[in-house]
Formats: structure tokens, sequence, C-alpha cells
């Protein structure tokens, strides 16, 4: 499963971890402002907003699964079985954009500077079950897109499309997001003050150990529990506003969700691990990455690429552990 944050400092930062039991040899890939989009359904994009994010590139396609664009809007998918539904295509549906949900991503940052252009664009657009090839049909998804300002969550349901206003920045997987915001007050006592004896008046009760304000905080890997952990772990998220102490924080809260492997079986020896954790910081359009293997922070500007070309830059990840050795 996985799970997408947002963090404002001085500069904005929008990332994931994207758990999986297998990798596709993903890549991060800087798709320029020429590189022609052609849409099964809404038509062509030959100029568009330059995007950085972590893709699988297929015969020359960037099917992202995180992604921000030059304008500072970030968009990442997220696993939602059971609950994704996308309506079949159709001709002649007047004024309804339909796009496939390998390009949604890429249609909302062509055009988008911001989560309020984006709500504009899915007034009148349904995600449809377009599967890119017969070897990669859809995947059932929801998505989180934030700016600085605001973020949202998109699901498609067998209701239709919903948008729910985000206002943590944040996102799981299973249940859907407003099920999700609600068990939020199941937590609502926790603190990360040192707790106060409201037990009895009559027993003198003291804390024992630092923390003890966030007891009941879930710690299992569920994506119920995952979200509760990382919405108490980023809302109570300090640090200084340089990149350095923004991003090593950044990586901190996506490290209090992560997969160990051995921890999630998924059978035949198999096991979810956290394949990577990404930190974009969207204001300068560096892409931030660790592996499972490799803790090491590794960074691509995508403003070090020529975004006036055609072509995509893919830039395979580092995934062996660098150690550095101090005598």
């Amino acid at each position: 499963m996985c799970t997408a944050v947002t963090y404002k400092t001085k500069d904005h930062y929008f990332g994931r971890n994207l758990d999986l039991e297998y990798s596709y040899h993903e890549t991060v890939t800087v798709t320029p402002r020429k590189y022609p989009f052609a849409f099964r359904k809404a038509g062509m994009r030959e100029t568009h907003y330059a995007m950085i994010g972590m893709a699988f590139v297929q015969d020359g396609y960037p099917l992202y699964y995180d992604a921000v664009n030059e304008k500072g809007l970030g968009m990442a998918g997220l696993n939602f079985p059971g609950n994704a539904y996308y309506a079949p295509a159709q001709d002649g549906e007047e004024g309804i954009d339909q796009v496939g949900s390998f390009e949604f991503i890429p249609w909302i940052l062509c055009q988008c500077d911001t989560v309020a252009k984006a709500r504009e664009l899915l007034s009148h657009m349904k995600l449809v079950d377009i599967p890119y090839s017969p070897q990669l049909p859809s995947s059932p998804l929801h998505w989180i897109i934030s700016d600085r300002e605001e973020s949202v969550t998109v699901e498609s349901v067998r209701e239709g499309l919903k948008v729910y206003d985000n206002p943590i920045g944040l996102l799981t997987n299973n249940p859907p997001f407003d099920v999700q915001m609600f068990m939020l007050n199941n937590y609502m006592s926790l603190t990360e003050e040192a707790p106060e004896n409201h037990f009895s008046d009559t027993l003198e009760l003291k804390a024992y150990s630092r923390g003890m304000g966030a007891m009941g905080l879930p710690g299992d890997l569920s994506s119920a529990s995952r979200f509760a952990k990382a919405a108490f772990t980023k809302l109570h998220s300090r640090s200084g506003a340089s990149e350095s102490e923004s991003i090593s924080q950044f990586f901190h809260i996506l490290g209090s969700v992560a997969q160990q492997r051995g921890c999630v079986h998924m059978g035949e020896g198999k096991y979810e691990i956290t394949i990577y954790s990404s930190c974009c910081n969207v204001d300068k359009g560096i892409y931030y990455y660790t592996t499972y293997e490799n803790s090491r922070i590794t960074g691509v500007d995508m403003h070090r690429e020529n975004l006036d070309g055609s072509e995509l830059v893919s830039f395979p990840l580092i995934t062996g552990q660098q150690i550095q050795m101090q005598n």
C-alpha cells in the first residue's frame, strides 16, 4: 500500500512512500514542455507544463506514480482496491472529458497550475476504464492533488467522481477518504505533551515514560492505522526552514509509516516493502528519493534539463546502499 504527504516550511514539499512487493524498475522522469501527450479520449497536448516525478516508462510513455509540475502542483495515485470504479468509455458525451486512470496525472499536471484550476477540470470530467495496454490494465487508484495552499482527494467510485477537501494534506489507501477523516475522531485525546491523570482523582497516577501523551496511536501497517499515524506525525512535525532540515523532516514523517520486509507477507515468499520514498521541493522542482536498500537521499533537479525539449529524460534509481566510512 502507500502513503502520500505534503509539508510546508519556507518551501512546499510533496512526496510519498510506494509500498509494494515488486518493482517495475521505475525511474525519476522529467517530461519537458513539448513532449506530445496523446490522451485516448481527451485530445492531444503538443505543449504543456513540464513535470518531474516517479514513473514506469513503457514504450516511451511515462506512467507516473507521482509527479509535480513546474508551476507548483503535485499529484500522486495510491492503491484503492475494492472501491475504485471507472465507467466504460463512451462516444458522444458532450462537455465531458473522459480520462483513463493511467493518464490522469499528466492530464491534470499538463494544464493546471493550482488546485483551484484542477477543481474546474474535475467538474466536467470522469475517469473511464481505458487500460494502457492488455498487459497493463487499469489500476484501482485514488489521488491527492496539492499546491502550496490546499489539497484535495479525488475518488472515482460507483456513485461518481468524489472530490474531497483534504485539510491535512495526506492520503493512504482504504477505506474512502471521508471515512478515514471521520476515524480521526478516535484519536482526539492524543497529544504531544505529557499526559495528565484523568483516570481517577483518588489514585496518584504518573507518567513513567516520555511520549505517553500519544498512547493509543496505532502502530500497525494497515492503511487506516498508517493514516492516523502519519496524520499525527505530520501535524506535530517541527523543523527549521532550510532545505536540509525540511527534507530530513519530510523523510522522517514518511519513515514513521514505512513497510519493512517480513512484516506483510503477500504469499509465495514475497513481502510488501517501501520500494521508494520521495520528497519533491515543489517550489524548486527538485525531486529527492530514497529506496529500500539505499537510505542516502538522492536528488534530481528538473531545471537542469532542457524543459523546452520533446524527449523524456529518465534517471534510474540508485538502489544499492551507500555507506560513508568515517575512519
